[in-house]
């Protein structure tokens, strides 16, 4: 890549501003704004993950503000990505080690000016805008759902700002299985560019109109910054909103002594813990002005940039490097690992574990490190106790419950070969039968016709106990009738094999005889005896083979 012959002349002033919103208890994004480089992270993942995953996002990208390799643009460039998968790694490693951080991640948006160029480095749906001779050009892509379906055609942008999945982002930085490589771009820079870089709790509410004339009309980064923060809580962001403001500024002399210089700025979540970027940096950083009263009228704000601190705003805290730390007396208790450092009467300053007074400190916090053991493991086992207690009990009652269901319900069953009517279910649940007989009849199963067996085999469910009885009497007839019939079936079945025996017999003509002879015998004899014929027909063969004779005769 070439270097610019005005890359001295070209300097970067920036600021940056973030407020937590209405919605949010806490702020989890962060931001640099420095004189080489400008960044915003928006974190997500629970309220201590997404603070931590920014945070560290923001420590990774910092040293890019001073290691800009002689104006080497390429290697810049190279750095930037690294930096950021080295921000990936730390965040997946942290949340591993910490399980309350798993699931947390992080965008990253950031611009570096390197010898007249701008280097920059994006994944995530954070955004950056370059304003550039009074035109406003948005110089990323949200790597979120709905930009993948802007880009497809399903829906249109406008759709998109009220989409229900407007937040699910498809590549981010963190403990996530997806690609964590941010997209690099690189653009030649011009005297009086502006950048602004916003979370999208800023984008997400304004337009880029409203962006690119608010960007126009306001040349104090601060009060640029201060104003886009205010309108997208007015415009009902729920989200925390940052935006940084940085300017390219021409140098007349580039060699001069008084160059532009600013302290670098840090904001949101990383500004809790500004010594680390300071000492990453090796000079000072200071933390960011806070969002004014956006309910102020116009006089009161600008009362309040005519006062040198305004009294409702706390003062900016600035941290200085650790050698300097070290020189003023402000690290009078280093973090030693495992050796406490303690003062002594005479106020001298140790960690020698051979010290009297150190070994004695070093066995109190062993000491009250196992109580703090012991405290929590007693806790641990009392919630496990509790919620096996509790898992218990739900399943204790739903057994209950479902035995007090099962025994208002009555069937009729196979019990032992005969009809029985049980209370309760036919079923049972782990070995338990959630049924029992109260009345057995003397119903033979085999007696009834097979589809009321196969019947009785599962079951005939009743919602009463009468019900279940009615039933068995239907029962009973059913088996009544059907006994009948099989009766009627077999009279007439051993009538028809007897007059096949009397017509295979050698004497069939004269059994038929005998058979006329005495149907008119009895007839004669109903009508002469009034009825004696009929029991004399009841006597055995031969008897009524004689009558019969004896009727002929007479008549």
């Amino acid at each position: 890549m070439p270097n610019s012959v005005a890359s001295q002349t070209l300097f970067l002033y920036s600021t940056t501003v973030s407020d937590v919103g209405t919605v949010r208890s806490n702020n989890q994004d962060s931001a640099f704004a420095g004189e080489h480089l400008i960044a915003i992270c928006d974190g997500m993942g629970g309220h201590a993950g997404g603070d931590t995953a920014s945070t560290i996002a923001i420590r990774s990208l910092a040293h890019i503000e001073h290691d800009d390799v002689n104006g080497d643009v390429s290697t810049v460039a190279r750095m930037m990505e690294t930096s950021v998968m080295a921000a990936h790694d730390a965040i997946v490693g942290k949340a591993k080690r910490e399980r309350k951080l798993a699931g947390m991640g992080t965008t990253v948006t950031a611009v570096a000016l390197v010898a007249g160029y701008w280097v920059l480095a994006h994944i995530g749906d954070s955004r950056a805008y370059l304003l550039r001779d009074g035109r406003l050009t948005r110089m990323t892509q949200d790597h979120s759902y709905v930009q993948h379906l802007i880009d497809t055609g399903r829906i249109s942008p406008a759709e998109a700002r009220n989409h229900p999945q407007r937040n699910v982002v498809m590549r981010v930085l963190g403990d996530f299985d997806i690609d964590p490589h941010p997209d690099i771009a690189i653009r030649a820079a011009h005297p009086t560019d502006r950048w602004m870089l916003c979370s999208d709790g800023l984008c997400g509410v304004l337009e880029d109109s409203t962006i690119e004339q608010t960007l126009t009309a306001y040349s104090d980064q601060e009060e640029c910054a201060q104003q886009l923060v205010s309108m997208a809580l007015k415009a009902g962001s729920t989200d925390n909103v940052t935006a940084v403001i940085a300017d390219a500024t021409l140098a007349l002399d580039a060699d001069a002594f008084d160059l532009p210089h600013q302290t670098p700025l840090v904001a949101g979540a990383a500004s809790a813990s500004l010594e680390p970027i300071a000492d990453i940096l090796n000079e000072p950083v200071a933390t960011a002005p806070m969002l004014r009263d956006a309910n102020a009228s116009p006089a009161q704000r600008a009362a309040a940039l005519i006062q040198s601190q305004p009294a409702s705003q706390p003062s900016p805290r600035v941290a200085q490097p650790s050698a300097v730390r070290e020189e003023n007396g402000e690290r009078a208790n280093p973090d030693t690992g495992e050796i406490p450092v303690i003062q002594k009467r005479d106020g001298h300053v140790t960690d020698d574990p051979n010290d009297p007074d150190v070994v004695k400190a070093i066995h109190h916090e062993r000491q009250t490190q196992r109580k703090e053991t012991r405290k929590r493991g007693r806790r641990n086992r009392l919630i496990a106790i509790l919620i096996v207690i509790a898992a218990l009990a739900l399943a204790t009652g739903g057994a209950f419950g479902a035995y007090r269901w099962s025994q208002t319900k009555y069937f009729i069953g196979n019990a032992d070969g005969v009809v029985a009517v049980y209370q309760g279910v036919n079923t049972n649940v782990f070995g338990l039968a959630l049924s029992h007989e109260v009345k057995r009849t003397n119903i033979d199963i085999d007696s009834l016709p097979q589809a009321w067996r196969d019947q009785l085999q599962d079951g005939i469910t009743f919602n009463s106990y009468d019900e279940a009885i009615q039933h068995v009497q239907v029962i009973r007839q059913e088996k009544s009738n059907f006994n009948d019939n099989s009766n009627t079936s077999k009279s007439s079945g051993d009538a028809g094999n007897g007059t096949s025996d009397s017509s295979d017999s050698s004497d069939s003509s004269d059994s038929s005889g005998s058979n006329g002879t005495d149907g008119d015998s009895s007839a004669g004899s109903s009508q002469t005896d009034g009825g004696t014929a009929a029991g004399t027909a009841g006597d055995t063969g031969t008897d009524a083979s004689s009558t019969g004779t004896d009727g002929g005769d007479a008549q």
